[in-house]
């Protein structure tokens, strides 16, 4: 039984550490690892500093394998870079920091999660299958729940994505709640959601509640401090990225940013 949980009646704000091309991938950089890690500290300690609930470090290497599978050099970066964030920060139920080793490395995402100290992974594809850029990417929910009962990671949480800009349910169309009451059954503590329409948000939040009710919703992105209160109001939490990252998509957060849409957060939530 995994011991992630998220507080009634709190709005729980991640924030994403967006990281440039890790070594071990195509298009990284040689010499830039010690800028990657650097920046992603100073962007965890904003958004501690400015109230959020934790981080989801993610990696963003413009090109995947769409199996469940990591490059060794690869892996071991994302764990020194979680180290740091979690020991700058210090980690734990104050500030959870999250990991997603894309497209949908689950196995190398738990690991790091499990030895790096943080508390939770979130999957691109937990049940079903999505096409993505990269190919098709299919689900092996048994592989998963495997790994992390063989690591012991059953106290690291699984947000699962249901249907975002990262799944989408490929094949005969079903309901969001419906792939959330799978996801649920697999294994997840929670799922993200979310969509640049806000109609289409706020259906997607409404179809899990009635399918999977008591499951945790997040926002999937596509939320800032324009749309944050009307959003938020339906859902339990958000992934926040580009609307604190200065200059935009990848850049530093800023710690005002943040405090401005704790803000907005806070005052949604009911005692």
């Amino acid at each position: 039984m995994s011991e992630f949980r998220l507080a009634p009646g709190r709005k729980t704000v991640i924030g994403m550490i967006h990281l440039k091309p890790l070594p071990g991938t195509p298009f990284h950089e040689e010499g830039g690892f010690g800028e990657i890690l650097e920046t992603a500290v100073a962007s965890a300690v904003a958004l501690r500093d400015g109230g959020a609930d934790g981080c989801l470090v993610q990696t963003v290497d413009r090109v995947y394998s769409t199996e469940d599978e990591c490059d060794p050099a690869r892996a071991v970066a994302m764990g020194l870079v979680v180290d740091a964030v979690t020991r700058a920060t210090g980690g734990g139920a104050d500030f959870r920091v999250g990991v997603q080793i894309m497209r949908n490395a689950l196995s190398a995402s738990l690991a790091v999660a499990k030895v790096a100290g943080g508390s939770f992974i979130r999957a691109g594809a937990l049940v079903g299958m999505t096409l993505s850029p990269h190919g098709m990417v299919q689900a092996d929910p048994l592989r998963t729940a495997e790994y992390r009962r063989r690591i012991a990671a059953d106290g690291i949480g699984v947000i699962a994505e249901v249907d975002s800009m990262h799944f989408r349910w490929f094949g005969e169309p079903k309901p969001t709640g419906e792939v959330a009451r799978a996801a649920r059954g697999m294994g997840a503590d929670a799922v993200s959601l979310g969509s640049p329409d806000e109609e289409y948000t706020l259906d997607a939040i409404a179809s899990v509640r009635r399918c999977a009710p008591g499951l945790p919703v997040l926002l999937a992105g596509h939320t800032d401090h324009a749309n944050a209160a009307r959003l938020l109001a339906e859902a339990d939490g958000a992934f926040v990225g580009t609307c604190l990252e200065q200059g935009g998509w990848g850049g530093r957060i800023d710690t005002d940013r943040v405090k401005a849409y704790m803000d907005i957060a806070r005052s949604l939530e009911r005692p």
